[in-house]
């Protein structure tokens, strides 16, 4: 995952980017692996570890009627937080991921490893649904690597 990283700080480096994240399930760690770059505070911007739906809601800019509706693990309440943090961070590129990482806290629809990933940029803001299986730190190691890669993709194909 640091090759990832490492790749992603330069890309934006040189496309001249910002980046940030919004994360609940993965608590940090995509962060985490982002600032493990020697450099990237040249375009990492920081976080906001939404671990709970008050942070999600007031500063994420998830809307309470999306947490009602959807649940907090939803395609929806991904999207309102990349798009939010992408706000309230005031950078180019936001990711978020929301989650159920295990063990405990399954519901009927929404097993263990359950993640949706956010990625808002200028064009837009999409989500992708993941299952993951695996121990919980297992879980939140594939969100993250994941979100890295989506992350990789996007810049990848830009222009």
């Amino acid at each position: 995952m640091n090759d990832i990283a490492a790749e992603i700080i330069d890309i934006l480096r040189d496309r001249k980017l910002t980046l940030g994240t919004v994360e609940s399930a993965t608590g940090g760690l995509i962060a985490h692996l982002l600032t493990g770059v020697p450099g990237s505070s040249d375009v990492f911007r920081g976080s906001i570890v939404s671990y709970s739906n008050d942070i999600k809601m007031n500063l994420a800019g998830v809307k309470k009627t999306t947490l009602e509706k959807y649940g907090a693990v939803s395609p929806q309440v991904a999207n309102e937080m990349a798009a939010g943090g992408r706000k309230a961070l005031g950078v180019d590129i936001c990711v978020a991921d929301t989650g159920i990482a295990g063990p405990g806290g399954a519901t009927p629809g929404k097993p263990v490893g359950l993640f949706y990933l956010g990625l808002s940029t200028k064009e837009g803001t999409v989500a992708q649904k993941h299952l993951f299986t695996g121990s919980r730190d297992e879980n939140k190691q594939q969100a993250a690597q994941t979100t890295l890669q989506s992350v990789l993709d996007y810049l990848k194909k830009l222009p």
